[in-house]
């Protein structure tokens, strides 16, 4: 069994305007709150899509506290994606103090 990869809060944090962020979350909860620049591909559109990620960029992989974020990194990564979860997801971001975008 592998180990889904992931990256910190203070990592992801550094190098998120040097990849690609996906928010897995669905379209209500995205609009609550979300990482600015994180793009919108609720969990099961995600596969579908794929077309829409630069494979030569590292992508951030986000939910909400991080169980379908590693799912979705493990797809990723399975379709030959560098890709990462962020560990603790949007709320360990809103809880660190950092801006938050809001609406669609």
């Amino acid at each position: 069994m592998t180990t889904t990869p992931e990256i910190s809060l203070e990592d992801y944090a550094a190098e998120r305007e040097t990849a690609t962020t996906v928010d897995v979350r669905e379209r209500a909860e995205y609009a609550q709150a979300h990482v600015p620049g994180a793009v919108l591909m609720p969990m099961g559109q995600l596969a579908s899509r794929l077309g829409e990620l630069d494979r030569s960029t590292r992508v951030h992989v986000i939910c909400a506290s991080g169980n379908r974020s590693r799912a979705m990194t493990d797809l990723l990564v399975a379709q030959g994606f560098d890709a990462v979860s962020v560990t603790g997801g949007t709320q360990a971001w809103i809880r660190s103090g950092r801006a938050v975008g809001v609406g669609l």
